[in-house]
């Protein structure tokens, strides 16, 4: 197959020696065509007049079946079986004992290769394993691109090549086109069959050993709890699995490099499982890719921690992220990401947004349908993606993505413009922090100050727990970048989908509703004192704004406000400067603090309306779980109405309140939280602009008497009855 000659002369070749080493009177081989047909392209004993006639459609026939089983096909009597069609152009009559394997490729059938003897008998486990190396090298050969740039290939379908639109949901708003980079790519395998079968299986096993030990470390020495356990769990027992391990042995000891074997198995349960309607099977299939790709890096001997290089245009993709994997990446290079499924409201998303990356999941089949390397737009705007996109596409892209340019200029020449109501009202825009690249952009947004620091972000993309020093250095940083600017900070919100390695928890069947934020804190009093204590000695005489996460009841709060008063005393007693002024609030995220406001207000300087996790609550909805984290709408009568008692009960008690949660980005829920009284609002850098014009276009008194009579309605959203006020008012959303 690698020498030269015309392609057919060589295909030709090949089913001769294959028929002639494995005793068989027929051997066939189809290659499916990118109107995904499979047509014969070779045969030793069928008639060839058949070749490049007989095509068999997906599902048609035996090689149809393999094609949808993934798997081959091993019969004694092939004629009686139901998926038999009978072509008679082939004179295939006489045969009866028929063997088929796909031909696979990153887990693509692009191809069958068949043998059939007349005599009815079932072929020998040793038959279908040779067989089935035969088409693994045959498969690499042809899609290694020799072949396919010659005319006779140029119609197989070797990998998705066609142009495809998924459809969506916006994580992160924006445009981007650019390379595709799947996360954690898989080390392609450079050899396909070993010089030394034994130094192979030697290499293949201490690959393994040193996978399950590294599995086994990373589940037995911290206690993970909820979602990262489960999956490390399942990784626990596939790298244990005898039947794995088995099965790549069994393919190396056949001539495969360790390497290829990988990808063999890895085709394998891809085609397989690909198929599966069951979610729980096509979830093992994703725990099976991450297992695979870990090995493929001990072979190539990077390990887990290789640092990836990616193109100046990079577009990841990815099953989910973490929110700490996003910063792994090089963010001058990564332009945008595309997710198989994930949330809006998932701490993936809020990264991508701090960041201003444009961010489009819920996108099915993503993985299966793009290749590393191919040129894809992220359509951020309607929450669609452009795989292999035509150039009328690109064209149009590009004309948009000027477009946003001088929207971002415009939105830059309001940068010092005070955001005031066209009647009158002051609305103080804030930005929410947490990244070391969000306090060299402050100045840029016009921002007014931080309204939120989360702090934890620190905490996980460390590799251990950060001691004092190293808090106390980031806390000083951001009062300095803010430069007199008020900067709220919020203390750990850990727990829940944030989980930090190196800190121990008990696993929990519900994480959300679990042992996370204040709870962390009061549980462990030295770990929220430590923090308490940096940022009093960042501050170091200046004001101090500090706020607990997810208070759930009075007695919270008061014990923790507690904690800050203990550490000012502390520092004051051994002679350090206190803060000249200390404001310690609450976030409103539990919905029971709604009903005793009247009890916390007067304990709190000020409070801040977590929406994220507020709407998570009231609804009972996970924001991690895509199918119910979009279900509900927080432009709804219910969701209205709670932050209307929320702000009214403020305004009785003259404590200051601010909106901080994702829905005060956005200008059309940050129109309806003005219309409802707020006037502090806090958001992702990139929400400054479009909320800062919407601003300025409004009238404040008139969107309140919109949107105050939409609240005793019945539907379950509003957001259409927003959005025509809004239009009406001629506000700019």
């Amino acid at each position: 197959m690698a020498g030269g000659g015309p392609v057919q002369a060589r295909f030709d070749m090949a089913v001769q020696i294959i028929a002639r080493s494995m005793v068989a009177e027929v051997c066939s081989l189809y290659l499916r065509r990118a109107s995904a047909d499979l047509e014969l392209f070779a045969t030793q004993g069928l008639s060839p007049d058949a070749v490049h006639v007989t095509r068999l459609k997906p599902g048609e026939g035996l090689v149809g079946e393999i094609v949808r089983l993934g798997r081959p096909l091993n019969l004694s009597d092939a004629p009686n079986h139901p998926a038999f069609a009978y072509r008679p152009e082939t004179g295939e009559d006489p045969y009866h004992a028929f063997l088929g394997v796909p031909l696979l490729r990153g887990g693509r059938t692009i191809g069958v290769l068949v043998v059939q003897n007349r005599t009815e008998r079932v072929y020998g486990e040793e038959e279908v394993e040779d067989l089935q190396i035969i088409a693994m090298v045959l498969a690499e050969m042809v899609a290694g691109g020799q072949l396919v740039a010659q005319g006779a290939l140029k119609d197989v379908e070797i990998a998705p090549n066609k142009p495809e639109r998924l459809k969506g949901v916006r994580f992160a708003e924006g445009l981007a086109y650019g390379t595709a980079v799947m996360h954690e790519a898989p080390v392609a395998p450079e050899q396909l069959l070993s010089d030394d079968v034994a130094a192979e299986e030697l290499r293949l096993k201490a690959a393994i050993a040193a996978l399950q030990s590294q599995i086994d470390s990373m589940l037995d020495g911290h206690g993970l709890v909820g979602a990262s356990f489960e999956v490390l769990e399942t990784y626990r027992m596939f790298a244990h699995d005898r039947g794995w391990n088995r099965g790549l042995e069994e393919a190396v000891r056949s001539g495969l490099t360790a390497e290829a074997a990988v990808e063999r198995v890895r085709s394998e349960h891809r085609a397989r499982l690909g198929q599966a309607r069951d979610p729980y099977l096509r979830e093992r299939l994703h725990d099976l890719e991450d297992l695979n790709d870990r090995l493929l890096r001990h072979l190539s001997g990077e390990g887990a921690g290789a640092t990836r290089q990616l193109p100046d245009d990079a577009i990841l993709i990815a099953r989910n992220l973490g929110p700490a994997d996003i910063l792994e990446y090089d963010r001058g290079k990564l332009k945008g990401i595309l997710l198989e499924e994930g949330s809006s409201a998932s701490h993936a998303g809020i990264v991508a947004r701090a960041l201003e990356i444009p961010c489009v999941g819920r996108l099915a089949g993503l993985r299966d349908r793009v290749s590393q390397g191919d040129r894809v737009i992220v359509d951020a705007e309607s929450g669609e993606t452009y795989l292999r996109p035509r150039p009328d596409a690109v064209r149009a892209l590009e004309a948009r993505m000027a477009v946003r340019e001088q929207q971002r200029a415009a939105f830059a020449r309001l940068r010092d413009t005070p955001a005031f109501t066209r009647d009158g009202a002051k609305i103080t825009l804030l930005m929410n922090a947490g990244l070391a690249v969000d306090l060299d952009i402050l100045g840029e947004t016009g921002a007014e100050g931080i309204g939120l620091f989360r702090t934890e972000f620190q905490f996980m993309v460390a590799e251990e727990l950060p001691r004092f020093n190293a808090q106390t250095q980031l806390y000083r940083r951001v009062l300095e970048a803010a430069d007199g600017l008020p900067v709220t900070f919020r203390t750990l919100d850990l727990g829940g989908d944030k989980i930090l390695p190196y800190l121990e928890a008990e696993r929990e069947d519900n994480p959300a509703l679990g042992w996370r934020a204040i709870r962390m804190g009061l549980d462990r009093p030295a770990l929220l004192r430590l923090q308490l204590r940096a940022l009093i000695a960042a501050t170091n005489g200046r004001e101090l704004h500090v706020m607990f996460p997810l208070v759930a009841s009075v007695e919270e709060f008061r014990t923790a406000r507690a904690l800050v008063d203990h550490e000012v005393a502390w520092a004051r007693k051994r002679g350090r400067p206190a803060p000249s002024q200390l404001r310690v609030g609450a976030m409103i995220e539990a919905p029971s603090l709604i009903w005793h406001l009247d009890a916390l207000l007067p304990l709190t300087d000020f409070v801040s309306v977590g929406t994220n996790d507020l709407m998570q609550y009231l609804f009972a909805a996970d924001r991690g779980n895509p199918r119910v984290a979009d279900r509900y709408d927080p432009l709804s009568p219910p969701a209205l109405r709670a932050l209307k008692a929320i702000q009214d009960a403020c305004v009785e008690t003259g404590t200051p309140v601010s909106v901080c949660g994702e829905m005060a980005g956005r200008p059309l829920e940050a129109f309806a939280l003005i219309a409802l009284g707020f006037s502090r609002l806090s958001m992702p850098p990139g929400g400054i602009g479009p909320v800062k014009q919407m601003v300025l276009s409004c009238d404040r008194e008139a969107a309140q008497r919109g949107v105050i009579g939409l609240l005793g309605g019945a539907a379950g959203s509003v957001r259409n009855e927003v959005e025509t006020l809004a239009r009406k008012l001629s506000v700019a959303i």
